[in-house]
């Protein structure tokens, strides 16, 4: 482990998450318990850029008064397999447990469900949502606009988010197939990361104020704008990530009435973020594989094509070919054993927090020396 780093107990970071949301900020126990069981999800699975991180970023909207800490979420308007949901500007994470719940009931109910919310905000990993189906065995699909800080293919200007989107797709013995994946080259977290890391991003992630392609992992913050999934030109395959950003923003903002990227002030909100709420929307589905095939014969065949591309060649130089959510499970797994991995300066800030709010910090002394 680098000396940058500490590596600290999950169950000691969900009760500082969760202590920091009900004691800090006064939510209610069970939303901060959903904070802190999104946010730990993130970190658990290796999707740092989205884990604790954030608390800074979300402690300003908070400290602001932008989030809503006690949203009365309804819906408001309803089919047996469909609905929309108003958030009332609540906490992302909390307003898109209660929609992918509703998801899933209807998805019982009625073999499917689809749901869309708006007046929302940052949800965290879009993988926890659609993860939520697995328990059920059922296909779960999650995915979110955000604040405009890509260009579409051949563009410079800030027109799309990151718009991530995730599938979970259950299988029988096998881990589930759990693709969660940003419509730009890097969501803008990975940026964050290698800032703090002091080292620079590949070609092809972001471009310069100018529009010109960059290693800076600052340029976002100096005025440039995300590269979309396939690269800065249709030759690269740029209008792919273009596509799928574009599709994204239409199920989760259209449906919604949460759309970004039609006004031009909404380029801005990067530059300035907890100066008005977010608006974000969101669009989660489930269904059940039994209107297909039997369980058990969508199952094993999961299994058979997961273990096919598994056991398939490897290219020289890697060790093994892997499939969407692999990895995370495996670092999932060695994270529970022996710790999240936390960068000092998350840390300090963690500490910061704890002693503004009068929260148990005691796992975090280490990093005080």
């Amino acid at each position: 482990m680098s000396s940058s780093h500490l590596l600290v107990n999950s169950e000691d970071l969900r009760r500082y998450v969760e202590d920091l949301y009900y004691i800090g900020y006064g939510f209610k126990k069970e939303h901060a318990e959903i904070v802190a069981d999104v946010l730990l999800a993130a970190d658990l699975r290796g999707v740092d850029s989205h884990g604790v991180q954030r608390l800074v970023w979300y402690d300003d909207y908070i400290e602001k008064g932008l989030f809503n800490t006690n949203p009365n979420i309804k819906i408001t308007t309803e089919t047996l397999s469909t609905a929309n949901i108003d958030g009332d500007n609540g906490l992302g994470m909390v307003v898109s447990k209660f929609a992918m719940e509703l998801t899933i009931k209807k998805a019982k109910e009625c073999g499917t469900g689809l749901v869309s919310v708006g007046n929302s905000n940052h949800y965290g990993i879009a993988a926890y949502y659609s993860m939520m189906a697995l328990k059920e065995d059922m296909i779960g699909i999650s995915m979110t606009n955000v604040m405009p800080i890509a260009a579409p293919t051949h563009g410079r200007e800030r027109m799309l988010g990151t718009n991530p989107l995730s599938f979970a797709i259950p299988a029988k013995t096998e881990e589930p197939f759990v693709l969660d994946m940003a419509t730009t080259a890097v969501a803008a977290g990975k940026l964050e990361v290698a800032a703090r890391e002091e080292r620079e991003v590949p070609k092809g992630v972001v471009l310069d104020k100018d529009g010109n392609v960059s290693t800076n992992p600052n340029s976002l913050k100096e005025g440039g704008a995300l590269v979309m999934l396939g690269g800065e030109s249709y030759e690269l395959g740029g209008h792919k990530g273009y596509g799928l950003a574009t599709l994204v923003n239409a199920l989760s903002g259209a449906l919604s009435g949460s759309i970004f990227g039609i006004n031009p002030s909404d380029a801005q909100i990067f530059e300035n973020p907890a100066v008005k709420p977010m608006n974000i929307g969101h669009f989660f589905g489930a269904f059940q594989i039994e209107g297909f095939r039997k369980k058990d014969e969508v199952l094993d065949s999961m299994d058979g094509m997961l273990r096919s591309l598994k056991d398939s060649k490897p290219a020289p130089g890697y060790e093994k070919v892997y499939v969407a959510g692999e990895k995370e499970f495996e670092v999932e797994k060695e994270r529970l054993k022996n710790g999240i991995p936390l960068h000092i300066s998350t840390v300090k800030e963690l500490i910061n927090f704890a002693q503004k709010y009068k929260i148990n910090h005691d796992f975090l002394a280490l990093a005080e020396d």
